[in-house]
């Protein structure tokens, strides 16, 4: 079954998230932030009837080594514990949320929880690979789960502070805080371990991926998992490059530099190794790329900003996918052929998985509807949930990229109205 899922929004509210430098108001950022709500939070989808509610934990000694949110408060994290046969395996992810690319930007960001466990939920629902039911995440329900809240603005990379505006720069320090943290919690005897994350958080799970690795002996079993995080650097509608404007900013801002891997700083600028399709070729541990073909929150937010379509000859196209003529459809074939270009080396690696589904969507795997249910998207009649499982198990190899759009009945696709 087909399932659409709708967003309402006030005709022209959404137009970037925090991001472009030529945005003003308090109101237009407050409308990014709740599409980026939408996107990343299960708004649709809540998962069982009986919800598993897992509480905040700050990790108070993380102050002392500067390891901090934007506003200077601890960073914090969920920790539902394994059982059984799961009791000494281990699931990171790690939560996404954009990124903040100027002062202004990020001094909004304080005043929400993606810069201040001061506004996190003292309690979040723990659904699709999260989930604790073994009908609802039959491979990862009995593992020790973890969500690492996002707080920093630099998918957990950045090192820097601005004292004029009391700004913390210090994703990379949180970054270690946690680990230090979850290790000293039991993780250190991990048998087998899978770093993950949605969106932000997955290109944070790429950029962490082998230091990741590196936390446990070579007998453990370690993988990766980057969900929606494959974000490309691509030319908007207008001709320019919305997501390396947003990225310079970060990287400059945020003094991610330093924590970009040399492999790639060595042969290109900063910015350019903020960008998944120049990292993913060079890392060393398995890992796996989920993702929509068209991503939702990069035809929102990358290749049809609002900048770049002053006129709205793209906002019903941008709102629903039904509305575009062919030229923009083919517009969009176009994205998902270079998704596909950029993923080419990776994918020829034994140890890599691949699901990239003709979908206009954003983040699969901590949605139930979309991570494992009767209706969920599939690709070869195989669902999310399984894919990762079969991969992560080596139970077979999976590279599976669907047929171009329309083709695929299966798809959850997000309508904005």
């Amino acid at each position: 079954m087909k399932r659409v899922l709708i967003w309402v929004l006030s005709l022209w509210s959404v137009v970037g998230i925090g991001l472009s430098r030529s945005e003003d108001g308090l109101e237009e950022l407050k409308a990014k932030e709740s599409l980026l709500s939408y996107l990343e939070k299960n708004a649709v989808s809540p998962g069982a009837n009986h919800p598993l509610m897992v509480p905040l934990t700050l990790i108070q000694r993380a102050a002392s080594k500067g390891a901090v949110c934007l506003d200077g408060t601890p960073p914090g994290y969920h920790l539902d514990r394994g059982f059984g046969s799961g009791a000494n395996s281990w699931l990171i992810q790690l939560e996404g949320g954009g990124w903040c690319n100027s002062i202004r930007t990020c001094v909004f960001r304080k005043t929400t929880r993606r810069g201040s466990s001061k506004f996190m939920e003292k309690q979040i629902n723990f659904t699709g690979i999260l989930s604790n039911k073994a009908e609802e995440n039959p491979d990862f329900y009995n593992w020790n789960r973890v969500k690492l809240r996002y707080c920093d603005g630099a998918s957990f990379a950045g090192e820097g502070q601005n004292e004029a505006n009391q700004l913390y720069f210090r994703g990379q320090r949180i970054w270690s805080a946690a680990m230090e943290e979850l290790m000293s919690k039991g993780m250190q005897n991990a048998q087998q371990a899978l770093l993950s994350g949605c969106s932000a958080g997955g290109l944070a799970s790429i950029l962490h991926c082998d230091e990741f690795k590196d936390l446990f002996p070579k007998t453990t079993k370690v993988k990766c998992l980057s969900d929606a995080g494959l974000f490309l650097d691509a030319r908007n509608v207008a001709g320019g490059y919305t997501l390396r404007d947003v990225y310079g900013g970060v990287v400059t801002l945020q003094g991610v530099q330093k924590n970009l891997p040399n492999t790639c700083t060595s042969q290109m600028d900063p910015t350019s190794c903020f960008f998944p399709q120049n990292l993913v070729a060079n890392i060393k541990t398995p890992m796996f790329l989920l993702n929509a073909a068209y991503d939702a929150w990069q035809v929102q937010e990358s290749l049809i900003p609002s900048s770049a379509d002053p006129h709205g000859l793209w906002h019903e196209c941008k709102m629903d996918r039904s509305h575009c003529n062919s030229s923009q459809l083919q517009f969009l074939q176009d994205f998902r052929n270079q998704m596909l270009k950029a993923v080419n080396v990776f994918s020829k690696s034994n140890q890599n998985g691949l699901f990239i589904n003709s979908c206009f969507a954003h983040c699969q795997s901590e949605r139930q509807d979309t991570w494992y249910e009767n209706d969920s998207p599939r690709i070869g009649n195989k669902a999310i949930g399984v894919s990762v499982g079969d991969w992560f198990f080596d139970r077979t190899a999976v590279k599976a990229i669907d047929c171009p759009y329309p083709c695929d009945n299966t798809c959850h696709n997000l309508v904005f109205k």
